[in-house]
């Protein structure tokens, strides 16, 4: 990279999906870099990958690589960032994580900028980046909780394949093919963290994602109910979730319930409040059938919030539709967002 003023900045797992788009937003958004460091497994060193018209040299991650770095985007598995986040915060960086090793360490920030930014002030050297389905939730809701309080949530998610991966993108595609022209064909990847069995996602709906724990939710379900309660800082919070995995290339949808602490609100005065919420796009109008879908939300930064409607027994009971991009605002952006709320808040300073 030339030298400009900015910061040193590393991407872990430059070459998987969420680094590609990591860097794809760094230069839409024109993140101020002075030096761009890509990292990778042994397998995917040497690649080339051009950035702003320059092409870089994808390198092994190994401790000395964070020498100088100032901000370390990482997203290449929890066990990549549990062995290398700490060595790249003693040679001074501040590492955003995007897998779930750090989120529920009570020493790391769990960030949503549109939500608790401030948060990043406490870090330790470490910033974790939620869930993708738990991001796009609590962007949602908490301009709602801002004006009208919040005390339960029931949320029911709809992932698409891409959450699992290009393993699992291919997959579906080709099972699609072979069911379309009457061939066999074996699953072989989700549900992802299933040993013992998989199944169909081709013209299917899998109830799991990610492993069972022993209270009878899968873990995925439990990382929204614990990361929203840390993120909103609302331990007191209900909620309760029912992750689903669809046969959608990308784009996680959610039907949400929640229950405010008002009774003397509307479905205006909520679509009033969202209209004005940040990263968040209100696509609210079923009589002429405009509501958000993840095909149309794919590709863009906001949160897409539509169907709000009262429950016929609460009257402080609602219902929505939430979509989002989950390797935009799920995953690359949000981590991007707290890179920059990094330099906002002067945390870090440019050399």
């Amino acid at each position: 990279m030339s030298k400009i003023e900015g910061y040193h900045l590393a991407v872990m797992g430059a070459t998987g999906a969420v680094g590609q788009q990591i860097l794809t937003i760094l230069e839409k958004r024109n993140f101020p870099i002075r030096k761009l460091t890509l990292l990778s497994s042994a397998r995917s060193a040497g690649t080339e990958i051009t950035f702003k018209g320059e092409t870089i040299v994808v390198q092994e991650a190994t401790p000395e690589a964070f020498e100088g770095v100032e901000i370390a985007l990482f997203s290449a598995g929890g066990s990549i960032s549990e062995k290398f986040a700490p060595e790249a915060v003693k040679r001074g960086a501040i590492v955003i994580d995007n897998t779930s090793a750090f989120r529920m360490d009570p020493e790391v920030p769990l960030v949503v900028p549109e939500v608790n930014e401030k948060a990043i002030l406490d870090h330790k050297g470490i910033i974790a980046n939620p869930n993708c389905s738990t991001i796009q939730m609590v962007a949602a809701l908490e301009p709602i909780r801002q004006s009208f309080g919040l005390n339960k949530i029931v949320v029911s998610t709809y992932q698409a394949v891409s959450g699992a991966g290009a393993a699992a993108i291919n997959e579906m595609k080709e099972q699609s093919s072979a069911i379309l022209n009457d061939q066999p064909f074996q699953p072989e990847i989700l549900p992802v963290g299933s040993a013992d069995q998989h199944y169909q996602i081709a013209f299917n709906v899998i109830p799991q994602i990610d492993q069972f724990a022993d209270n009878g939710y899968t873990l995925e379900e439990m990382k929204m109910i614990n990361e929203t309660k840390k993120i909103m800082e609302m331990p007191e919070l209900k909620v309760a979730a029912t992750c689903v995995r669809l046969p959608v290339e990308t784009g996680h949808s959610e039907s949400l319930y929640i229950e405010v602490d008002r009774e003397d609100i509307d479905v205006a005065q909520i679509q009033n409040v969202l209209a004005e919420a940040p990263g968040i796009t209100l696509q609210d109008d079923p009589k002429n059938q405009v509501y958000p879908m993840p095909a149309m939300a794919q590709g863009k930064d906001d949160v897409f919030v539509g169907r709000i409607r009262n429950d016929l027994d609460e009257k402080n009971g609602f219902h929505m539709w939430i979509v989002s991009d989950n390797l935009i605002k799920g995953a690359a952006l949000n981590t991007i967002q707290i890179a920059e709320s990094l330099v906002k808040l002067g945390v870090v300073t440019a050399k």
